[in-house]
């Protein structure tokens, strides 16, 4: 029987438990950036790749709290870990992000472009700074960032992988959150022509279309003008959610739709993408601004 491998649970300095189930895999000698984990899909995707046993490099805006996480981490997997303090949007930030990761893991084999923002409201009445904060974050930062990426993936022994979060909202787009799905579509078809670019240097890319996720995603929008006139279904744990992106790293999967409502509603969007709009437009004559 292998050695006890610690599990991680949700919280962000949360309880841990033994298992003596050992879970070594090529993750293990992975070295893995992670944007946006100082919270919500990061933060868990940080944990769940400690538990494998990746060195990583945990990069927020959130500066103290990913040095907390970084250093809990560090403590209960014995792996390196690495916290920085950025902002993706900042071409200095990146530079820095990338250069620092080489130096101190030695190397890069996984980029998680993961920091993201949105805003809810209606077009017509938004500003056009708003789009292009959402653009900037969610789109420009992580193309740069794998552009900057690709010379030192294209060296992993293990096989370079980028992992996009964009989200289901980048396979079907939904009134209210405008900028925020043109941002994650973008996402998904960089991804797609990058995965056939990049083939001839042994680099992956994995597009991850998560539904509702249980994160303080909402709380830390632009803005919030828009009260959707649908029921939101049950929100998918953080920790489910980075398990099931894990599964899907591990076997180079090209996408992975995630939640049993995303799937549906992109699905549904496949085989009758007029029956959906017709229900969106139904939907949103209840809406009133």
């Amino acid at each position: 029987m292998g050695q006890p491998r610690v599990r991680w649970q949700d919280s962000l300095l949360g309880r841990w438990t033994v298992s003596s189930r050992s879970s070594r895999t090529w993750l293990s000698k992975a070295r893995v950036i992670i944007t946006g984990a100082s919270r919500g899909i990061g933060e868990a995707l940080a944990k769940r790749l400690a538990n494998h046993g990746a060195s990583l490099c945990l990069a927020a805006r959130s500066a103290d709290t990913v040095h907390r996480l970084a250093q809990y981490l560090r403590t209960f997997s014995g792996s390196q870990m690495l916290a920085l303090g950025m902002d993706v949007t900042n071409a200095e930030d990146r530079k820095l992000l990338i250069e620092s990761t080489v130096y101190y893991l030695g190397g890069l084999d996984v980029l998680i472009n993961n920091a993201g923002i949105g805003a809810s409201g209606l077009f017509e009445e938004a500003s056009p700074e708003r789009l292009r904060l959402i653009m900037e974050t969610n789109f420009f930062a992580a193309a740069e960032l794998m552009r900057l990426a690709i010379p030192h993936l294209a060296q992993s022994p293990l096989g370079g992988m980028i992992v996009n979060i964009s989200s289901v909202l980048g396979r079907r787009a939904i009134p209210g959150y405008v900028e925020y799905c043109a941002s994650k579509f973008a996402l998904t078809g960089l991804s797609e022509a990058l995965r056939a670019e990049l083939m001839r240097y042994g680099i992956h890319v994995l597009n991850v279309c998560p539904g509702l996720i249980d994160t303080p995603f909402n709380q830390h929008m632009l803005e919030q003008r828009f009260n959707p006139p649908w029921r939101e279904t049950e929100r998918m744990s953080a920790t489910r959610c980075a398990r099931e992106i894990v599964s899907a790293m591990l076997r180079r999967k090209n996408e992975v739709v995630i939640t049993t409502a995303g799937k549906f509603l992109v699905w549904a969007n496949r085989l009758a993408p007029s029956l959906v709009d017709w229900v969106m437009a139904k939907l949103m004559r209840r809406y009133r601004p």
